[in-house]
């Protein structure tokens, strides 16, 4: 197979293109400012009523989260078998790309009581995100060897976290000169949050410039014309296929269930965060921007110092260490996390281990997918990915609506860090190797 080192670089410029919409609108700005809106929305016992339910304001962005995920479970297998069949993968990956570009930027007009039309654009952007990580994660295999995907993996997620962070960066300033440009906090937050989609859109026109789709070999052709001359009929056959295959891959599905656990609960985290720090602990916009802005940075080290921990221990034993840290961030969350300062302290914690537990998944799942289903598989894997989560937002809003406690909320989401812990202790990596080998 070609691998090409320019190609790599394009590859990575995508990560810099979508994490400004992952650090700024998700992990940021959009759940405060959609609690907010809730808020000014809610009737006198601070409920909201879409669809008629009755919803706590302050756990409405995490349903949303958890809908948004659950819609991607209906989506992403469909994009990742469109991707697969032929060789649409970077017309897939343009698509899905703009359109949560688009929705990010109209994100910019929400204002007032626009609770449900900031949820509505959320959700499609947010959907659209997932789906083009599945095709983008999709193009690793193709484009880097066996053994150097740990580091290319490492690096794009390093990228993405610099990418995310200037762009951060940028918002602060805004944010802290608000006054001095003559516009209100308000109106910060909203051009931060058009901010993502404008940068979302530009950077992944370099990413598409580069990328290349590759033609399917003879034994991918072969499959794909018993599933069907039709591309409806295929992308259906292919689905049923990898629902039922993906069981002869024992390893593979033990990972799978590993990651769903355990990484739901990390991008949880990531997008609970900001609520918890602005919601519980009343830290203004410009200090949140600043400790976000600090877990890029400090999250781009601790990807590359995992890169090197795997590569001394394996990946698996990496990932392993990094769950054991997260669990122990989170029980420091509940416990001690009082003032700004101990939020930095949490932040820089959960930065360390951020980067190389997500990185060195991905390139972990990456050699144990069986060749020629590589969008479709990354659209499982993709379900609980980058900015993704259903169960632990939704386990978190029912825990904050019925204890109305941020705290038990957040010791909450431990179990899914315990328990991907133990399954991902059962996973054999090297038969799972051999297995996606033999197809």
């Amino acid at each position: 197979m070609d691998y090409s080192v320019r190609e790599q670089r394009g590859w990575y410029l995508y990560d810099w293109a979508n994490s400004g919409f992952a650090t700024t609108a998700i992990a940021l700005f959009l759940g405060p400012y959609l609690t907010i809106l809730a808020k000014a929305a809610a009737d006198p016992d601070g409920f909201v009523h879409p669809l008629g339910i009755a919803v706590d304001a302050r756990s409405y962005w995490s349903y949303l989260v958890s809908l948004s995920v659950i819609l991607q479970v209906l989506v992403l297998p469909i994009v990742g078998a469109v991707a697969d069949y032929g060789n649409r993968k970077k017309q897939c990956l343009a698509v899905t790309a703009y359109i949560g570009a688009a929705c990010a930027f109209a994100m910019f007009w929400l204002q007032g009581t626009d609770y449900l039309l900031g949820g509505a654009l959320f959700i499609v952007a947010n959907v659209s995100f997932g789906a083009s990580i599945v095709v983008y994660n999709s193009f690793l295999p193709e484009i880097a060897p066996p053994e150097q995907r740990d580091a290319v993996s490492s690096r794009g997620w390093g990228i993405g976290y610099i990418g995310g962070g200037v762009l951060l960066g940028l918002n602060l300033l805004l944010a802290v000169n608000a006054t001095k440009l003559g516009i209100t906090e308000t109106m910060a937050v909203r051009i931060s949050l058009g901010s993502a989609g404008v940068w979302w859109a530009v950077f992944t026109i370099p990413a598409l410039l580069v990328l290349r789709s590759r033609p399917m070999n003879g034994q991918r052709q072969g499959r794909h014309k018993q599933v069907g001359q039709r591309a409806a009929g295929a992308v259906i056959g292919q689905l049923r296929h990898t629902v039922a295959d993906i069981y002869r891959y024992k390893q593979t599905m033990t990972f799978l269930i590993a990651y769903l656990l355990y990484n739901d609960a990390i991008q949880a985290v990531l997008a609970l965060a900001a609520q918890f720090g602005s919601d519980e602990l009343k830290i203004p916009v410009s200090k949140l921007t600043l400790a976000i802005l600090m877990v890029q940075f400090v999250g781009f080290l601790g990807a590359i110092g995992f890169q090197w921990l795997a590569a001394a221990i394996s990946a698996k034993r990496a990932i392993i260490v990094s769950l054991v840290l997260w669990t122990a961030t989170l029980i420091y969350l509940y416990a001690a996390v009082r003032t700004t300062a101990d939020f930095f302290i949490a932040a820089a914690a959960a930065a360390i281990v951020m980067g190389g537990s997500q990185a060195l998944s991905r390139s972990l799942f990456a050699r144990l997918i069986p060749a020629g289903r590589e969008a479709e598989y990354f659209s499982i894997y993709e379900i609980s990915d980058k900015g993704t989560s259903w169960i632990s937002p939704l386990v978190f809003g029912i825990a904050l609506q019925f204890t109305r406690s941020y705290r038990l909320a957040i010791l909450s989401l431990i179990v899914f860090f315990i328990g991907g812990l133990l399954v991902l202790l059962r996973v054999d990596v090297a038969r799972g190797e051999a297995e996606a080998s033999a197809g």
